[in-house]
């Protein structure tokens, strides 16, 4: 019987051993000779061997894992940022911070979608936007009071280095 390779180049060595595993049946071998010879079992030869025939060794090749569909259509991704940019308190939320939680609300008031707070995050990242932490400060801060002891307390009573005489050794 004539060899039949296949010309495709594997992405993997997975890929590899199940183009290698249709090139072997392809020359005649049995799925159990072929099973013992790539190490595998007879049950994954059978199942590669079922898709060769179904689509060649093209129906071999990886293939993408795309995912449950989006909740969001792409056109409400688009003005999430547009509804994010009007800020929490347009909202009705106490504070101009958006949390996760808050912007899984404002996406079940505006699209009657349901997000779970915790998978926001990676929405988020899809449409370009970060999830930040505020800063938290006191709210007795006075920030002109810090910046004039830094520029005139701190420079007075900041430990200097001594300075080092140099002696000659000659």
């Amino acid at each position: 019987m004539p060899v039949m390779k296949t010309t495709l180049q594997p992405t993997d060595w997975r890929e590899g051993r199940r183009l290698r595993a249709w090139d072997l049946h392809q020359q005649g071998w049995s799925q159990k000779q072929i099973a013992i010879a790539l190490g595998v079992t007879q049950g994954a030869v059978s199942q590669w061997i079922a898709r060769g025939r179904a689509g060649g060794a093209v129906g071999l090749r990886n293939r993408s894992h795309p995912g449950a569909t989006p909740k969001l259509t792409q056109e409400q991704r688009e003005r999430l940022p547009d509804l994010l940019k009007r800020g929490a308190e347009a909202y009705g939320f106490v504070g101009d911070v958006w949390t996760q939680a808050r912007i899984a609300s404002v996406i079940k008031r505006e699209f009657d979608v349901r997000y779970h707070p915790d998978h926001i995050g990676r929405l988020l990242h899809a449409i370009g936007w970060s999830v930040q932490k505020p800063i938290e400060r006191a709210t007795e801060r006075n920030d002109a009071a810090i910046e004039r002891w830094c520029s005139e307390k701190w420079p007075a009573i900041k430990k200097k280095p001594k300075t080092r005489i140099v002696r000659s050794s000659g």
